[in-house]
């Protein structure tokens, strides 16, 4: 009989509630600090808190990557019946969840980490790639090998439509933060090589530069994967992230487009409105 293989993930990878039930997928959560106190992302505290927080007195929470002790209580309650551990993290040049992971698995057999070299559904994707896998029955070391190969080939971006939050947080300069917004600015934030960077900057209204963006992320849509693709969002309207939607079906002959909110550790760097395509490009 094969060892049964759990999917577990850091709450960065923002899946949403079907998802996780769908695949039962294990979240080792990290921590928000906010207003003296200290919150569980995803368990006590939700991005609109913090938003409505932010409003009224100006502070931002500050996220903290779970210890190696809170990581070898989780993967001890994971391997206690014999079943190996796939544990997905955020970049590594993001935050040290994915150190503390390697530490604590260090203490036990058949327990793999990844590190994403992502964030949000970027690594959600790599998480949801190796259920499938597990379901279908491969083993969890050659699941490991399987979507540390994918990495390099998640496309995860998103365009953020006011840029508060990220200068508040030490991510853009005042005069950069000062120019987006008098220019009505949209820039597109991606990840390469595990890290953050500025794409391209598209000005006007929100709703309209999303339209332009999700035609340029996704091209033609021949290089898409599309067994999986992810509209994920901070806090939009409702209007906005359907219309997002609909531009990614007419683009891509998709089997299944999930939509996600962004969870308090994603939600705390970029606020409120904003939205990302994310999805995986075939090999070349």
């Amino acid at each position: 009989m094969s060892q049964k293989v759990i999917i577990a993930s850091d709450s960065t990878s923002d899946l949403n509630e079907t998802l996780l039930k769908r695949y039962d997928i294990q979240i080792l959560p990290l921590s928000v600090a906010l207003g003296g106190k200290n919150y569980t992302d995803g368990v006590d505290i939700d991005p609109d808190t913090i938003y409505a927080h932010y409003e009224k007195t100006g502070e931002l929470p500050k996220t903290a990557a779970p210890n190696v002790a809170a990581a070898e209580a989780f993967l001890s309650r994971l391997t206690a019946d014999g079943s190996a551990v796939l544990l997905f993290t955020i970049s590594s040049d993001m935050s040290s969840t994915y150190n503390n992971a390697r530490l604590a698995a260090a203490g036990f057999e058949n327990v793999y980490p990844i590190d994403t070299r992502n964030l949000s559904t970027g690594g959600g994707l790599l998480v949801i790639a190796a259920a499938e896998m597990a379901e279908a029955g491969v083993p969890a070391a050659e699941i490991a090998d399987r979507v540390r190969a994918m990495t390099e080939r998640v496309d995860a971006s998103f365009v953020i439509d006011n840029l508060e939050f990220l200068h508040k947080g030490g991510r853009c300069s005042a005069v950069a933060a000062i120019g987006a917004n008098l220019l009505q600015l949209k820039p597109c934030i991606t990840v390469h090589g595990g890290k953050m960077g500025v794409g391209k900057k598209y000005r006007g209204k929100f709703s309209k530069v999303l339209e332009t963006y999700v035609a340029d992320r996704l091209g033609d849509g021949t290089d898409v994967d599309s067994s999986v693709v992810f509209v994920t969002h901070a806090g939009c309207d409702e209007d906005i992230v359907n219309t997002c939607v609909e531009r990614v079906k007419s683009i891509v002959p998709q089997k299944q487009v999930h939509v996600t909110r962004a969870g308090c550790t994603i939600s705390s760097h970029c606020g409120k409105n904003t939205l990302g395509v994310l999805f995986v490009r075939k090999p070349k």
